[in-house]
């Protein structure tokens, strides 16, 4: 990156890191299960809910417990299922027609990130009517206050239910892009292990370790605070302390509520902190192929952290000892390149490659042009990369490479 788009970027992100403790930041309250959602749904003087979700969160009957609270307590209730895994505009328009529809008052997005930033998109266009997603796009567009909009996170992973931010993908070019704005964070986080015990394995995985990745790029970053570093710490120890057994034993509820704790604690550290290049370049992936967004993060990951190189071998130390990888004491270098082992070790057992098969050649400079463009100026990412210098993410996912390994390139450094 030249030196002139390197202080603009620098520059702009310690305005907004000054700026943190004036803007109106606030977590979701949180509520342990979906049947007391209709009581709090009357406290706010609601009574018509509809809840956004998609076909293989119905499919498993992962909403039955809460339409049966909702039918009990005799309030009305639609419900929308045919968000994808990374949710377009044609989502948003059929599920805001449902909405006008059945006049409905309340939304509830039931489900993964996908099912929550389509809630979250859905509420903004109500707030905005004459406004369109794509000019809401980036930062503080929003500004108008949305219906009540309750999170049932059915995975722990994306966050969603703590943040400022919807992604969206243009149903017609494809293009995935983000909306940030106070207003889109939920009034309540409903973190109900029982609506998590039917995920597959490979979902328990990838959405781990998305909310991994949540955590460690908020943690490295250079806009933390004292209280993004401390829920990434817990985060980060919560994870590796009980993926594995959420992964190995999906009706473990100690293990999935710690799982969904610590996506909550991770979430909360990166709406405040920001992540980095590992989702700029992921989101692209997602747009343009499809990629589930926690598969994406999860081969990244390391590839991201080893090219950061000694700029961040401090703060992976920490993470290090966090994690139980390392004790107290341990060389930085020594910490920062068995951290990154670790996530790799952690992959390789739940059947995570280190490739992602749909990327295409002639596809790179227009990724890395979407990731450069989301990711610059807004993420205070530790080492600052243009968009040619992005590609190289790309090129290490088509195949597995041959060369020294950028592990062992760490181990020889001085």
């Amino acid at each position: 990156m030249n030196p002139l788009k390197k202080v603009y970027c620098r520059t702009f992100q310690t305005v907004l890191k000054l700026s943190l403790p004036f803007l109106p930041y606030r977590k979701p309250k949180i509520v342990g299960s979906v049947k007391a959602l209709p009581d709090i749904i009357r406290e706010n003087k609601c009574n018509n809910v509809l809840i956004i979700t998609d076909a293989g969160i119905t499919k498993l009957g992962l909403t039955k417990r809460l339409e049966k609270a909702l039918v009990d307590h005799e309030m009305p209730y639609t419900v929308y299922d045919r968000t994808v895994a990374n949710p377009t505009t044609a989502n948003v328009a059929e599920a805001l027609q449902l909405y006008r529809d059945c006049k409905c008052d309340v939304i509830i997005g039931f489900g993964g990130g996908s099912s929550m930033d389509c809630a979250k998109a859905v509420g903004a266009r109500i707030a905005k009517p004459k406004q369109s997603l794509a000019k809401m796009k980036g930062i503080l567009k929003v500004h108008a206050k949305l219906p009540l909009l309750i999170a049932v996170p059915t995975t722990a992973g994306t966050g969603s239910e703590t943040t400022l931010a919807a992604v969206i993908t243009d149903a017609n070019t494809r293009h995935k892009y983000a909306i940030n704005d106070f207003p889109l964070i939920p009034r309540y986080a409903v973190l109900d292990p029982k609506v998590t015990l039917s995920l597959p394995q490979f979902i328990t995985a990838t959405t781990g370790m998305d909310a991994l990745t949540h955590a460690v790029e908020a943690y490295i970053g250079r806009s933390t605070t004292y209280g993004t570093r401390k829920d990434a710490l817990k985060a980060v120890r919560l994870i590796f302390e009980n993926l594995e057994t959420a992964y190995n034993d999906g009706s473990d509820l100690t293990a999935r509520r710690n799982m969904l704790h610590a996506s909550f604690y991770a979430g909360c550290a990166f709406t405040k902190s920001y992540v980095g290049y590992v989702h700029a370049v992921a989101h692209s992936l997602g747009g343009e192929y499809d990629v589930p967004h926690g598969f994406a993060n999860a081969v990244l990951l390391p590839y991201v952290l080893e090219a950061y190189g000694t700029r961040i071998y401090k703060k992976l130390y920490r993470l290090s000892c966090a994690a139980g990888i390392v004790e107290k004491g341990t060389p930085r270098k020594v910490a920062a390149i068995k951290f990154i082992e670790a996530i790799r070790d952690m992959k390789k057992s739940f059947g995570i490659g280190d490739t992602i098969k749909e990327i295409q050649e002639e596809d790179i400079p227009k990724l890395s042009k979407y990731a450069n463009d989301e990711a610059n100026p807004l993420y205070p990412v530790p080492v600052l990369m243009n968009a040619k210098e992005l590609e190289y993410f790309y090129r290490i996912l088509m195949e597995k490479p041959q060369e020294e390994s950028q592990i062992e390139k760490m181990e020889q450094e001085e």
